[in-house]
């Protein structure tokens, strides 16, 4: 895992937090909402392999 990606998802999060104030205080609570969701998902994208190769380093380390 590199530091470009741990950047990468504190970036995304200010990001999102910031239109998430603007929106909500317009009065676009639906339209916070979807930019959260999507978000989230951008995000569990660029973590997904991380995670599955965790999962198959740990299957490794106990199959014998």
């Amino acid at each position: 895992m590199s530091v470009n990606l741990i950047f990468k998802i504190a970036a995304v999060g200010i990001l999102v937090t910031m239109l998430n104030h603007v929106l909500k205080h317009s009065g676009r609570d639906d339209q916070a909402f979807l930019i959260s969701l999507a978000s989230l998902m951008l995000v569990m994208g660029w973590i997904l392999p991380y995670i599955a190769e965790l999962f198959d380093t740990i299957k490794e380390l106990f199959v014998f």
